[in-house]
């Protein structure tokens, strides 16, 4: 879906959008802050992958939310009402643009593996970064009360909401075999006939809304080091997991840099280092495509060939680069430095498919995979955040904490696998301190190209296209290895053809995730007007709000 917003007719077009006023009179502005309809006029904007939590998110920008604000109350928020993606037991990584300092840094705050796991353990369970990764976004970024932010979702939990479709949905892919487990019964069955909730059923989740109220009155802390803490770890026991409560009082979220490719006007687009490969390879591809410089000229057939060309090159190249616990055998901004990329595109041929060093001849792979939610979230200063949120495998473990009502997260796969289905991106103009682009992607690991491509797509349209055409257009991706160009089902038949004219063996798949993103041409902050588009993905069932 998607909202656009021009400021034109905006009766305070005229003022500095950092400096605009409130319906509530001079002089009480602060007082009035965290009330819905504090900001008039431009709000910035949220995409979320579940409906109910963009609406929350929404409504934290009207009250004056920043950015974070948002965040911090949309994950919550999808903890309730998207749980086998965003459970509190899970975790996540930002990226994060703050306009009063301007900074663009990488908050990680992943679910990861404990120290050890003694003999009795017959469910590895990770060690959640959630609730303390929002905590220090909140505490370095927020504007509002914690209280305000936590609040809507412990509503969402005790007083029940509505299945979404989005959530629906996952529930439809859950084994039956998961209603053996007494505690998804408890939690996801219906009342009667034994089976899961559906959609437009109304769901309580009365152990996590107890849980969710403990942190709005106790803060975070108190699930690492307090009460909630010993009850989670015996509640990971209870489900056949372990965690050391030591582990789990260590749990720290970890500020980083971003990594960094130049493009137009000062603009930088900004990636996360983070575990796994998919931070650099989004870089490389950005900055493929960029070193390129053809995108606005190509024709659809010529675009398909350029993004399994340069995917294809950047995926079978991290073989070099990415060890097997997820972490790099390069300083991460190495990997994307100017020379790389250049050296990545060595031997591209516009008129053919050349084929890629050491690739298998192995069968087609399964793209999607249903790992992970994201948003996007911008305000009307210009601070701007987009995350990725999981628990490393839909639904985690499949097991809940009892008593508690929070899914448990699956350990990080060898080389990164699971969070490689994860991406964000963010166009910061740091000179300027503006923003422009922001984008967040999961379930597939075609991601890190996908993004890169929605991105060309939206800042370098042809006539009639945009961010809605470019997130809806039918995606084409090659991982290197086995050495096959996927393309989704729905691409044009010439456009096919194009492809095996060119050389790529073709395999068509069902779908390469869900993006949202949020694009303001003019920019954000920007006393002449604002104009943003703010999209979800058609091939799923989020939400955009916000602009104005």
């Amino acid at each position: 879906m998607m909202a656009v917003s021009a400021c034109d007719s905006n009766p305070l077009k005229g003022l500095n959008p950092l400096d605009r006023l409130n319906p509530f009179g001079a002089g009480k502005e602060e007082a009035n802050r965290g009330t819905i309809g504090y900001i008039q006029g431009f709000l910035g904007g949220v995409a979320v992958d579940e409906p109910r939590a963009a609406l929350i998110g929404r409504d934290i920008l009207s009250s004056g939310g920043s950015a974070a604000d948002v965040a911090v109350a949309v994950s919550f928020a999808l903890s309730v009402t998207k749980p086998s993606s965003a459970s509190l037991g899970g975790g996540g990584i930002c990226v994060v643009h703050d306009v009063q300092k301007n900074v663009t840094e990488t908050l990680d705050f992943l679910p990861r593996a404990p120290s050890g796991f003694p003999p009795s353990a017959v469910q590895p369970v990770a060690i959640p970064g959630t609730i303390r990764g929002l905590a220090v976004l909140h505490s370095k970024y927020g504007k509002l009360a914690w209280t305000k932010l936590v609040t809507p979702a412990e509503t969402l939990a005790r007083f029940g909401n509505q299945i979404s479709r989005a959530f629906a949905y996952d529930l439809n892919r859950l084994s039956p075999a998961a209603m053996a487990d007494p505690e998804f019964r408890k939690v996801f069955g219906q009342e009667k006939g034994g089976e899961f909730v559906r959609e437009g059923d109304y769901l309580k989740q009365l152990d996590l809304s107890a849980v969710i109220g403990r942190l709005r009155g106790r803060g975070a802390g108190d699930f690492y080091t307090g009460l909630l803490g010993r009850q989670f770890v015996t509640a990971v026991a209870r489900a056949g997991g372990a965690i050391n409560i030591k582990d789990l009082r260590a749990y720290k979220p970890l500020w980083r840099p971003t990594l960094k490719i130049p493009y137009i006007k000062n603009v930088t687009i900004h990636f996360p280092i983070m575990p796994g490969p998919s931070g650099v390879l989004s870089a490389q591809v950005m900055g493929m495509l960029i070193e390129d410089n053809n995108w606005e000229d190509y024709a659809p057939p010529e675009r398909n060939h350029l993004m399994a060309e340069l995917s294809g090159r950047a995926y079978s190249a991290q073989g070099r680069w990415l060890k097997s616990d997820g972490s790099t055998a390069a300083p991460p901004e190495s990997l994307v430095s100017k020379d790389v990329v250049k050296s990545l595109m060595e031997g591209f041929q516009n008129d053919r498919h050349t084929a890629l060093p050491n690739a298998g001849t192995g069968p087609a792979q399964t793209l999607d995979n249903n790992v992970g939610t994201s948003f996007v979230a911008v305000d009307n200063e210009g601070s701007a955040v987009v995350c990725a949120l999981t628990l490393n495998n839909p639904f985690g473990v499949g097991r809940i904490a009892q008593g508690m009502g929070i899914i448990l997260a699956a350990l990080p796969a060898p080389l990164g696998r699971g969070l490689d289905s994860l991406g964000v991106m963010l166009g910061v103009n740091n000179i300027h301190n503006i923003f422009y682009y922001g984008a967040a992607g999961t379930g597939s690991i075609a991601v890190p190209e996908i993004l890169a491509s929605v991105a060309m797509g939206a800042v370098q349209p042809k006539a009639g296209e945009g961010l809605g055409t470019a997130i809806a257009a039918k995606r084409v991706y090659n991982g290197g290895d086995p050495d096959v160009t996927y393309y989704e089902q729905g691409l044009a038949d010439g456009n096919v053809s194009a492809l095996g004219k060119l050389g790529h063996r073709l395999a068509p798949v069902s779908g390469m995730g869900l993006v949202n993103a949020i694009y303001c041409p003019t920019g954000v902050p920007n006393k002449d007007g604002m104009l943003c588009s703010i999209q979800t993905d058609p091939r799923g069932f989020g939400l955009a709000s916000g602009a104005e």
